[in-house]
């Protein structure tokens, strides 16, 4: 089973590694459009800000399922928010006005399945996800021979990428602006490489309209040195010398070249400005993504014009339930517009006995 999650994470990875941190490393227009070419970075009371909540009795894997979330979601969350089965949603949106809380993430369990409201706080929208499957960031960890999760990550909020959304459906449009508005925008002119330590990645498959959820770490390394000048670069802590009569013995003792290098060519991007390590602008390094979790597959099953109520914008099962609603408007009528045929038919067999 290990073997078969690992297939699937690698087929993931270089999918999205091949399009997705191109684009961001290298010099490109804009993303999230602020409105002026060199914008500051936005205010602290318009930076928006989360609540990741827990509806109902939650089993531990949900409940450790929502602990990844607010990490994913740092440092814009109440990562210690408590929660009480007294509380409503009335009392949450009460204390997220004053404390400038803009969307809440809701996990809630059913006989049928887990679900996912994300939804725009005070008065909506309300996104509904049905959470197929899931794993969590500690499996995820334990999976991979190298992890790679420093606490430093979570200083800065991910970046965003999504792909596959722009089909021209009217409920995908609204859940773009929803997912966007959930992250600080960025201005790619102004913004610091060295602050992009994460990204969280949503592939839209259009045939089976299912969301991947993954969620990855960022590494750069300088390509083109030896690895033990790039390791005496990146550390701290100067290395142990003293079984060495000259320091050339230490700069020629290994190869060139690096694990990201080998694995993945189209890794190697040249930057344009400082991320820190060695990593210098105008020079070329090579990018690698490492998944941190939670992993997701999610359906879009519905979206509310309010905040978890109101008007229902769109239902992936709207098909179905219009038919039982014609049919339950037929039995009220009396005889609906096919039976009348159904009774000739019945006749016309009955002469032919006759």
């Amino acid at each position: 089973m290990r073997q078969e999650w690992r297939n699937s994470s690698s087929s993931m990875y270089w999918n999205f590694i091949s399009w997705s941190f191109l684009l961001f490393f290298q010099k490109k227009k804009r993303t999230h459009d602020l409105g002026g070419k060199q914008g500051p970075p936005l205010p602290e009371d318009k930076v928006p800000k989360s609540f990741v909540l827990g509806r109902g009795k939650l089993p531990p894997p949900l409940q450790n399922l929502r602990h990844d979330l607010r990490k994913l979601m740092m440092p814009h969350t109440a990562m210690n928010l408590k929660e009480s089965n007294k509380n409503t949603m009335r009392d949450f949106v009460h204390v997220a006005s004053p404390l400038g809380v803009t969307h809440f993430m809701i996990i809630s369990n059913t006989k049928v399945a887990p679900y996912l409201r994300i939804a725009r706080s005070p008065h909506g929208p309300t996104l509904t996800f049905k959470i197929h499957s899931y794993t969590l960031a500690a499996d995820i960890t334990n999976a991979q021979s190298r992890p790679r999760a420093p606490a430093s990550i979570y200083k800065t909020p991910p970046l965003l990428v999504m792909n596959g959304l722009n089909t021209g459906e009217e409920h995908l449009k609204l859940a773009i602006i929803m997912l966007q508005n959930m992250f600080p925008a960025i201005n790619v002119h102004t913004v610091k490489l060295a602050t992009c330590q994460r990204v969280l990645l949503l592939n839209y498959d259009k045939k089976t309209k299912l969301f991947d959820f993954r969620h990855y770490s960022i590494s750069a390394q300088p390509t083109g040195v030896s690895r033990n000048i790039r390791k005496l670069v990146q550390r701290k802590k100067l290395p142990d010398l003293s079984n060495l009569t000259d320091v050339s013995e230490f700069v020629s003792k290994s190869g060139y070249g690096s694990e990201s290098e080998a694995e993945d060519q189209a890794a190697k991007v040249e930057l344009p400005g400082e991320y820190g390590k060695g990593n210098h602008a105008s020079q070329q390094s090579a990018v690698k993504l490492h998944e941190v979790g939670p992993r997701m597959t999610l359906q879009l099953v519905k979206v509310e014009e309010g905040l978890c109520d109101g008007d229902v914008m769109f239902h992936e099962y709207k098909v179905e339930h219009a038919a039982e609603e014609d049919a339950a408007e037929d039995d009220e009528a009396g005889m609906s517009a096919d039976e009348p045929q159904e009774e000739e038919i019945d006749d016309a067999e009955w002469y032919r006995e006759k």
